[in-house]
């Protein structure tokens, strides 16, 4: 029986947590700014009345707009544990500033697709700059004992923003047009949240997000620091169990979300090529999958309370495997339905890996094993949607990719299960269940 006051209490736990309360304010002004940013981007270019997009041109533009930072984020990601976090969020969200109304001219004009996504790649980079840093600060700002909690709130409330933002964009290109000149109305609209996440980095006090003086903090000039970013990044993360295994699970959910979005992707442009309708059927299916998200989020921190992080990671993979399954008849209503089911569990794995890099890697380290978890994140999406690429028929419709995504989540599980065992993980700084 859930306690009808507890929303309550966590409301007043939240507002108690003032450096807490001023990150999530951030987070949801960022995350607003890029749900809408990303939308818009998509409406532009992949459903845009002057444009076409095939298998090919869906996954080139995952792939400029992700893979380059993937790449580097980890190098990247090594300033937030050498530099100030607030002094980072207040260059990046000032870059994202002008960089955005730069993307809305390049469209106003008519550029090509690949000028508009080198652009739009640089806008990508300085926002997972500042979703890293978020992630990252959270346990200077958050008692440990509440990291788990928080972390759940700060992750619901920002994927909340992000579909809001996403879901706004319909508006706007109802009242623009779908074509270039309304592409560029709506990305201009993207300054406003993205201004407002810049004044709400100026409110923190120096220093307060970390990081903090530690006898693990890496050591040298900047130049080393960050030229080492991926080196550290990932010793750290191979070398505390917990997280190498959960971030093993995490690359197969994301692995198997990459195959399901080309999936329906390619079926909704090969039946809607006006691509009106094709973007709301596009936008429901990344909605299913955001409230399967926003859904878990909530339930996590209880969930991990009873059955500790191994088991929860370890049971929402094999549901995830098993749901997966079910969308093999290629229904949209039902992959729909699946695409819900399976953001719970992939969002349940995320969870899990956030606390893992949370409680069990130090704070000077931890920058840069979240920009690697970035760096997976994407890297695994756009492996798997460039494969899809190459096998996926000219109308979508591929049962085979269905149960491939279904192997790749049990493998996730094998490794997952394997090396994050509580008996093997008390040996890399503990388990927490």
């Amino acid at each position: 029986m859930v306690d009808a006051h507890a929303p309550v209490a966590l409301w007043r736990s939240v507002r108690g947590l003032p450096q807490f309360w001023r990150l999530l304010k951030l987070r949801t002004a960022s995350q607003f700014g890029d749900g809408l940013f990303q939308a818009g981007l998509a409406g532009g270019l992949l459903f845009n009345t002057e444009r076409a997009a095939g298998p090919w041109q869906i996954a080139a533009a995952f792939t400029v707009l992700y893979l380059p930072y993937s790449v580097l984020g980890p190098f990247a990601g090594a300033l937030l544990d050498r530099w100030d976090r607030r002094v980072v969020f207040i260059a990046a969200n000032s870059a994202r500033l002008v960089l955005v109304l730069a993307i809305a001219a390049l469209l106003a004009a008519g550029a090509s697709d690949l000028t508009i996504l080198l652009g739009a790649l640089i806008v990508n980079g300085f926002t997972r700059f500042v979703s890293s840093g978020l992630s990252a600060a959270l346990p200077d700002v958050v008692p440990r004992g509440r990291v788990v909690t928080m972390n759940s709130v700060a992750t619901a409330t920002g994927g909340a923003a992000a579909f809001l933002g996403a879901a706004f964009m319909l508006g706007p290109r109802e009242i623009f047009g779908a074509d270039d000149t309304g592409a560029a109305a709506i990305i201009s609209i993207v300054v406003i949240p993205v201004a407002l996440a810049l004044l709400l980095s100026l409110r923190f006090p120096p220093e307060v997000l970390g990081p903090h003086v530690s006898k693990r903090a890496i050591h040298g000039s900047v130049a080393y620091t960050v030229a080492m970013g991926w080196l550290h990044g990932a010793r750290t993360a191979l070398a505390v169990r917990t997280v190498t295994g959960t971030l093993a699970g995490l690359a197969s959910y994301r692995m198997a979300l990459g195959v399901n979005t080309m999936l329906v992707l390619v079926m909704v442009r090969h039946t809607d090529t006006q691509g009106v309708g094709g973007l709301a059927t596009s936008a429901l299916f990344l909605f299913a999958g955001g409230a399967g998200s926003f859904l878990a989020n909530i339930i996590t921190p209880s969930v991990v309370g009873r059955w500790g992080r191994y088991r929860t990671a370890n049971t929402a993979l094999l549901a995830a495997a098993l749901i997966q399954l079910g969308a093999v008849g290629l229904h949209m209503p039902v992959m729909m339905v699946c695409g819900f089911l399976i953001g719970v569990a992939g969002q349940v794995v995320k969870l899990c890996a956030d606390n893992a890099m949370q409680i069990d890697v130090d704070d000077a380290l931890r920058g840069h094993v979240f920009a690697v978890q970035d760096a997976l994140f994407w890297m695994s999406f756009l492996v798997a949607i460039t494969a899809a690429a190459t096998l996926i028929p000219a109308d979508g419709r591929s049962p085979g990719l269905v149960l491939a995504g279904s192997v790749i989540f049990l493998a996730g599980l094998a490794v997952h299960a394997r090396l994050a065992r509580p008996d093997q993980a008390r040996g890399s700084h503990g388990s927490h269940g």
